[in-house]
């Protein structure tokens, strides 16, 4: 869970305030109406997906999403070591798995 929660942070700490809209803005169809203005900073918007069920420690198919079509593959490749290197999911278990967008991360290995 610290390995989970420090990437987290490391996210966090590269979204700027523009990252952060578009990011929102990726995921609209996600976030009810008037939820939005409530998501400041990156760490609000990680908060929140967890707590609409589109991530955690072991589901990181939804910002692997949202970080491709925002065009953030800085930030894809840190979830993609994060699942490679801490969950351990190889390219075989990704097929296995489903945990993971298999296009968009192939591109960024």
């Amino acid at each position: 869970m610290a390995e989970y929660r420090s990437l987290l942070e490391e996210l966090a700490q590269n979204i700027t305030a523009e990252d952060l809209e578009q990011l929102k803005s990726a995921c609209r169809e996600d976030i009810p109406s008037g939820e939005g203005d409530a998501i400041a900073t990156g760490h609000h918007w990680f908060a929140f997906l967890e707590r609409h069920s589109k991530l955690d420690q072991a589901n990181l198919s939804y910002i692997e999403h949202i970080f491709e079509i925002s065009r953030r593959p800085d930030l894809l490749t840190k979830v993609v070591q994060y699942r490679t290197q801490v969950l351990k999911i190889s390219e075989e278990d990704e097929v296995d798995t489903k945990l993971t967008r298999i296009p968009s991360a192939k591109k960024y290995k």
